[in-house]
């Protein structure tokens, strides 16, 4: 079998190439006897034909796969289980056969030499730099135990999360595009039918059916240029979203929305304080905390804001000094963050913030709800009635002339 490694010699010298060997171990044996030393080494993949390769485009590993593999790879070296056996352990367990693809890509990495860390890092759609980075503290730690455990209570932390705010979201979301639905068909088809019975009677309908018609009869005459416009206002907004320019012009609207955006700040300051506090509990150093946490915030406007912070702490400020200065910072964490730092308990303190702002989001996603169902049944009721009344009077009017 053929086996592609990446080496690097005494001088420092890279080549790459291929090794024929009955298994990996031997082709590392066989590259390390010519005193080369092996950067990666895995299987070299066979050509298959397109109609039977496995198209896996839209698929990816779910964040309760990642959970799982945590708490399972946690245990094993809690129990003193070595990494390799841990690694090919769970690979040939896992219910996800994308995920025990990755695997097993691992376990070659690191029988080719590759630190664990390095390893996770090739495949970051699975193990985010926050991840990575988190195991990079574990292994110069020794407790790759603790933090593999750690990483999985923060991943259901951040899932139940992000749930929640999807769930809040839902309902609006299926009510609003039925109504629209609703609309489109009766001004395009049971408002015009309705003009063309009121024609053949020779009876005028009332002000606001004929409103509702004109509308109508707009739609009619201008669907198709309405529908090549909202093609090309598509493809024109999604070419602009993918600059840095519409990636933070979103990110901006969505802590700047009214009720949405005052969801949408709590909870990106519950992560930035959970993934803040989850680095620095796990040794990794302050500076690098903030930076790795800009990476993982998910949001351009808190990203940019934590790489300046980032910079002033180089330049000898505190956390909370760095912080107190953006509006888009609540002012109870920089508050609350000096009280931790002149305490020296800044990593509990970085806790109680997020557990708080979690909290926050829960109480503001339940009020949400309370006030939406109520809300949407009255606006709604009003514009179906309103349609309601146009298509009946004009019928009442036919009928009653009859």
């Amino acid at each position: 079998m053929l086996y592609v490694y990446e080496t690097t010699n005494k001088e420092g010298k890279k080549s790459s190439g291929s090794v024929d060997a009955p298994s990996i171990e031997i082709a590392i044996n066989s590259l390390q006897r010519r005193g080369l030393i092996i950067l990666s080494i895995k299987p070299e993949k066979e050509a298959i034909p397109l109609f039977n390769r496995n198209i896996n485009i839209f698929e990816r590993v779910k964040t309760k796969d990642v959970v799982v593999f945590s708490r399972q790879i946690s245990t094993l070296f809690e129990a003193k289980v070595p990494i390799l056996d841990s690694f090919r352990l769970l690979a040939s367990e896992t219910s996800s056969p994308l995920l025990r693809g990755k695997l097993e890509e691992i376990v070659a990495d690191i029988q080719g030499g590759a630190p664990m860390s390095s390893a996770l890092s090739k495949h970051p759609k699975v193990f985010s730099k926050f991840f990575v980075n988190m195991v990079k503290s574990g292994e110069e730690s020794g407790k790759l135990d603790e933090i593999f455990l750690y990483l999985a209570d923060y991943l259901e932390r951040s899932y139940e999360l992000a749930s929640k705010a999807k769930r809040a979201l839902f309902y609006p979301a299926f009510v609003v595009f039925a109504f629209f639905a609703v609309m489109i068909l009766m001004f395009t088809v049971v408002i015009p039918k309705i003009g063309v019975l009121l024609d053949e009677v020779g009876k005028e309908a009332p002000l606001y059916t004929r409103i509702i018609m004109g509308i109508g009869n707009f739609f009619q005459e201008y669907i198709l240029y309405m529908f090549i416009l909202t093609i090309i206002g598509s493809i024109i907004a999604w070419r602009y979203l993918r600059t840095e320019e519409g990636q933070y012009f979103i990110a901006k609207m969505m802590i700047t929305l009214p009720l949405l955006g005052l969801i949408n700040k709590k909870i990106y300051v519950a992560r930035l304080t959970d993934n803040l506090q989850t680095l620095l509990s796990g040794g990794v150093p302050m500076i690098k905390a903030v930076e790795i946490t800009a990476d993982v915030v998910g949001n351009k406007v808190y990203n940019s804001i934590l790489l300046d912070v980032a910079e002033s702490i180089k330049g000898g400020s505190s956390l909370s000094e760095s912080l107190r200065q953006y509006e888009e910072i609540p002012a109870l964490v920089p508050q609350m963050l000096r009280v931790g730092e002149e305490g020296g308990r800044l990593d509990f303190i970085l806790q109680t913030m997020a557990k708080f702002y979690k909290r926050e989001v829960d109480n503001t996603i339940e009020n949400l709800i309370g006030l939406i169902e109520p809300v949407m049944i009255i606006v709604l009721a009003i514009f179906v009635g309103f349609l309601l009344i146009a298509v009946i009077g004009p019928i009442y009017n036919i009928s009653s002339g009859i």
